[in-house]
């Protein structure tokens, strides 16, 4: 396998910068910057960069090596630690294309080689994927809890339990006249059973996972000139919308990415609801409609003079009576806010990040985070809704172990174990270069 090199710090100036060389010529990498042999694995050394060309000094830095398969990759690896200048970066890259054992890695290259070289399943790869992009700090808790293998040791656990089962019921079909255990196949019942039920209770999650993840989508819905331009500007703390007493002024969903609590939020404001003037105003509240309807939380905001009997709101909604220095009076579970004076927004931040965080608490398990979890997991459940029946009917032990094999094959592929070829590539190309 080719080795390959790339620049695993973020690009522009910075302090340091780390290049990182994975691959069968990582030592010989190290060589020929340095003019001397790597060192001892996991020890850094102080060693001077040369240009083995010209033998220019290129700067000096810190020098690792990991020996294979106890790296980041499983192959070993060499990284140079390195002042972070422009100018030094480009030259490092410079010397390092120009060894014709050497290439630049692709996006997300260490790690698929990580995975290929089993040092990582594919939940704990895309777990290290969210764990780059996190924002938040329950985000960043779920991440490193899924790239640590939280999530892939549970699937593990369920595959081992169905291969288990599956073993037994070839048994039965593979050695029917042999001295095994007599009617093997029926007590798998039981095992079958609470496999199914601890699996429905994982998908029974609320999506609150891919929701963490993605962030909560809340809503801010109402009538023109409720001020909902102006509550989004208080809450996002920014001019973030355009502020008029023009009804109608918000024609698209405008959105702003809070964060609450460490919980993350996709807080959208949404056109005036009410007979629309005009072909772009009218287009403005099919979409104000359309994400009200599919927001996680929406916040009914009346005012005024502009409607304040909350005929919007439904259960669950967060009402809000604005304008409270111009008389806005709050009913019973109504938060009274003035987004001129700030007056309440404290009250509503407060309910706002216990709505948005009250889903996301200690899981006793990991929660699933993507749409191919779930739709493994789903398909998995099937198999083994069919594999109950087959039992209970009395079919046949060829039937049973059929769907227990499809059951088992659902999993591994959640976590890589088979037929992921095809995935890999989807799965990768979202990584920076470097990583």
């Amino acid at each position: 396998m080719e080795t390959i090199y790339a620049l695993s710090t973020a690009p522009g100036r910075a302090g340091v910068a780390v290049i990182r060389v994975s691959g069968a010529g990582a030592r010989d990498a190290i060589s020929h910057l340095t003019g001397a042999e790597a060192p001892r694995p996991r020890e850094a050394a102080l060693r001077r960069f040369r240009d083995p060309e010209t033998g220019a000094a290129l700067d000096r830095g810190l020098v690792l090596f990991f020996e294979g398969p106890n790296s980041f990759s499983g192959e070993d690896v060499a990284e140079f630690h390195i002042h972070g200048g422009r100018a030094v970066v480009a030259a490092m890259l410079r010397c390092l294309g120009h060894m014709n054992f050497l290439r630049a890695a692709m996006p997300g290259e260490f790690t698929r080689r990580a995975f290929e070289n089993g040092k990582m399943d594919l939940t704990a790869v895309e777990g290290l994927a969210d764990l780059i992009d996190a924002e938040t700090e329950a985000q960043r808790v779920q991440a490193l809890r899924q790239m640590e293998g939280a999530l892939g040791a549970l699937y593990e656990g369920w595959r081992a339990r169905l291969m288990k089962a599956l073993a037994y019921a070839e048994a039965e079909i593979d050695f029917p006249d042999e001295e095994v255990p007599g009617d093997l196949i029926a007590k798998l019942g039981p095992d079958i059973e609470t496999l199914s039920r601890e699996i429905a209770a994982h998908l029974d999650d609320g999506r609150k996972g891919e929701r963490l993840r993605d962030g909560v989508e809340v809503a801010i819905v109402g009538p023109p000139n409720a001020g909902k331009s102006s509550l989004l500007n208080r809450l996002a703390r920014r001019e973030a919308a355009i502020v008029s007493d023009e009804a109608g002024t918000t024609r698209d969903v405008l959105e702003v990415r809070l964060d609450l609590g460490g919980v993350p939020v996709t807080l959208a404001d949404t056109a005036g609801l009410r007979e629309a003037v005009g072909a772009v105003e009218q287009e403005g509240v099919r979409r104000a409609l359309a994400r009200a309807t599919k927001a996680d939380l929406r916040i009914v905001v009346a005012a005024p003079g502009e409607g304040t009997d909350f005929t919007l709101a439904r259960d669950g909604d967060i009402r809000v009576m604005n304008k409270t220095d111009l008389g806005g009076r709050a009913g019973e579970g109504v938060i009274g806010v003035s987004a001129l004076t700030g007056e309440g927004l404290d009250a509503l931040e407060a309910v706002l990040r216990e709505k948005a965080g009250a889903a996301y608490e200690a899981q006793e398990h990991p929660l699933i985070t993507r749409a191919r979890h779930r739709e493994g997991l789903a398909e998995c459940a099937a198999s083994l809704g069919r594999a109950g029946d087959a039992l209970r009917a009395g079919r046949d032990a060829e039937l049973v172990a059929e769907d227990l094999r499809l059951a088992a094959r659902a999993l591994g592929r959640i976590t890589g174990r088979v037929d992921v070829e095809d995935l890999l590539d989807v799965i990768f190309r979202d990584f920076c270069i470097g990583k």
